[in-house]
């Protein structure tokens, strides 16, 4: 892509500076940059812990909370560049549109892509049923609708079911009711631009937006300066719709996307010949949930949310899956029953599933409907005014490998108003997909690959011990150590027919500490700061005939550290640094690296707000994937400009 689009754009920036002194704007809306104090972020009411509202400083889990004004302030401007924000995951680029993201480790091997971790965007799941993992180029939103996202890392399987391994994500965005107006986004960077407009209206308990977003970037390149062939251009449209009845609350969103994406050699598969014929990603889809949340009056609660969602990927000259899914969820939350608190529900998903397959690569069979089904159950015991039991279990089917049970047990000591100690056992696994079960190669017999006919699910034992503080106003922090013991974890093993079929004959440990602290320096000066300690470790059992998978899996970095600055020099101007360090990782062999980003933002009329933005100052480096294919993540420099009325 040229630069022809970005000059566009900045110009489109310098028509609406000149518009600006006609406009005014509410009060709301002329906020201040203050963030949220130390003391009122350890009182966010976090949802993903227990399904239903708890204060961040209770929550027995590692959970960070990365909020709107972290986003604005660091500039992000996708939603892998946001979850960067949350210490607590590893996030790696390997291409303009192809990103691996994990929490404590497992970020995708040769053999198994990136697959333990659950992300939702307001309760809908972005999971792909064709490989258990998340396409990261699928679920997009538009960051200025972003309320909060709510960063789990360990496991969540009892209350969101398998696959919920390593960690959750929940992307919640914002009810209708906050984005009244009008908002226009303009950016241009050194490698791309974007551009996204908001309009939002209603009243009387009834309020809905609607918003349309388009974005490209250009071609990366190798560290040798060659060109990549990922070229990304996407646009999507959506509507939210948020109103009350008496004690009933609804909302209903949709959205719709369509994008192109170039597809880096050697191609989105590696199989025999498949190099050849490599052609332009095509990506496509919509999605329509509803939720309906009941107050009752003894004090509990109860919700419904429904969705359907459509997806459609074209990858040359390898594979297209179309796929449908349909999916609905219950909870009861119970009213208080002396000491205890429970809440309980359970979930159908269904799912249309097609792949038109090619001779590279087939799935067979190429047609497949699916379903899933749970129960969950959690009870929240106070012991004692300042100690809490959190006992709790689902029951899940899946279509591979039946039903499996997914328990939790959880300590909480309330030391005192400020200072709490957790502890926690869980079970969780990851279900196979379509991907470990049906996948051949090449599309026809006589076949090198020939799925997996007994693969059965990952396992991982988890135990976790966390303590999170606060020191008077000024100082918060979160300390967490885990152990994670695995069991049957994907393999590729010679069967004695001389073919390649998936198993489950590698097991494994992996132990390490993730904390992270924000202290206020002064009224205007805010330091936050993260790290993670990772070590892994994995073996083969006695009957394993697998190809190596062992020396291409727990290719995580042993460490990670970023700290962030931000400085408010009044309330119109701020300043935010940010410096990120990563470790090496072992085969395929990526270097440690260095990231130093910079956004400056000035509010200089009302409802005005131009920023600088830069990131990667200090060089661009490679993140994920051997040199020879490996995309740089380049130094870029860019201005974004928001308008809203």
């Amino acid at each position: 892509m040229s630069l022809r689009l970005p000059i566009l754009m900045l110009g489109l920036a310098a028509a609406g500076c000149a518009q600006a002194g006609e406009r005014t704007v509410p009060e709301r809306q002329a906020a201040e940059f203050a963030d949220l104090s130390i003391e009122e972020l350890a009182n966010i009411d976090v949802t993903s812990v227990s399904k239903r509202p708890e204060r961040l400083q209770d929550a027995p889990a590692s959970v960070f909370v990365i909020t709107a004004d972290d986003i604005r302030r660091a500039g992000s401007r996708s939603l892998p560049e946001a979850l960067r924000l949350a210490p607590n995951l590893q996030v790696a680029r390997a291409s303009n549109s192809g990103y691996y993201i994990s929490a404590r480790g497992l970020n995708g091997t040769s053999n198994s892509p990136a697959n333990k971790l659950l992300v939702m965007i307001d309760g809908r799941s972005v999971y792909s049923p064709l490989f258990s993992g998340v396409f990261w180029d699928e679920p997009d939103v538009m960051l200025e609708d972003v309320e909060r996202i709510e960063v789990i890392s360990g496991p969540g399987g009892t209350l969101w079911g398998v696959n919920a391994v390593n960690g959750v994500i929940n992307i919640i965005t914002r009810h209708a009711s906050d984005t009244q107006g009008d908002l226009l986004m303009l950016r241009g960077d050194t490698d791309g631009a974007q551009a996204a407009f908001r309009h939002g209206a209603g009243g009387a308990g009834h309020h809905w937006r609607v918003y349309g977003k388009v974005f490209g970037l250009a071609r990366s390149e190798l560290n040798t300066g060659a060109h990549i062939d990922d070229a990304w251009d996407q646009g999507q449209v959506g509507f939210r719709s948020d109103w009350e009845r008496g004690g009933d609350r609804f909302s209903v969103n949709g959205n719709a996307w369509r994008g192109r994406q170039g597809q880096p050699a050697p191609g989105a598969i590696s199989a025999p010949g498949a190099s050849t014929g490599v052609d332009d990603i095509i990506t496509r889809g919509a999605n329509l949930s509803g939720r309906w949340e009941r107050l009752l009056a003894d004090g509990g609660s109860v919700s419904v949310l429904a969705y359907y969602d459509h997806r459609y990927r074209q990858v040359p000259p390898t594979f297209t899956d179309s796929v449908d899914i349909a999916d609905v969820q219950v909870q009861h939350s119970l009213p208080a029953l002396g000491a205890h608190n429970i809440v309980w529900g359970g979930e159908y998903r269904y799912s249309w599933d097609s792949v038109t397959n090619s001779r590279f690569v087939a799935f067979l069979p190429a047609s497949d409907r699916q379903a899933w089904a749970s129960l969950f159950a959690q009870d929240q015991i106070a012991l004692r005014d300042d100690l809490r039991l959190t006992a709790g279990a689902r029951y899940e089917r899946n279509p591979y490998t039946g039903a499996e049970f997914l328990p939790t047990l959880r300590l909480s000591w309330r030391m005192s108003p400020a200072h709490s100690l957790w502890t926690g056992y869980s079970r969780t696994v990851r279900a196979p997909s379509r991907l470990d079960v049906d996948a051949f190669i090449p599309g026809a017999p006589p076949f090198l690959l020939a799925g997996g006919p007994r693969v059965r699910s990952e396992v991982a034992r988890v135990f976790e011990v966390g303590y999170r503080g606060q020191v008077g106003q000024d100082l918060s922090y979160s300390v967490t150590a885990f152990r994670n013991l695995y069991d049957h974890l994907r393999t590729t093993d010679l069967t004695p027919a001389g073919t390649i079929e998936f198993g489950n004959q590698m097991e494994g440990r992996a132990y390490g500490i993730e904390a992270w602290a924000s202290y206020q320096m002064s009224e205007a000066w805010r330091l936050s700061a993260g790290a993670t300690a990772l070590r892994e470790r994995f073996s083969l059992k006695p009957a394993s005939r697998d190809l190596g998978s062992v020396a291409t899996t727990g290719v995580d970095p042993a460490y990670t550290a970023q700290l962030r600055s931000n400085y408010a020099f009044d309330s119109t101007r701020e300043l935010e640094v940010a410096v990120r360090r990563v470790g090496s990782t072992g085969r395929p062999a990526v270097p440690g690296y260095t990231a130093v980003d910079l956004r400056f933002g000035w509010r200089f009329a009302p409802g005005m707000e131009l920023s600088v933005i830069g990131a990667n100052l200090n060089g661009g480096h490679r993140e994920y994937g051997v040199a020879q294919f490996g995309s740089e993540v380049p130094r870029s420099l860019g201005i974004k400009l928001v308008w809203q009325k």
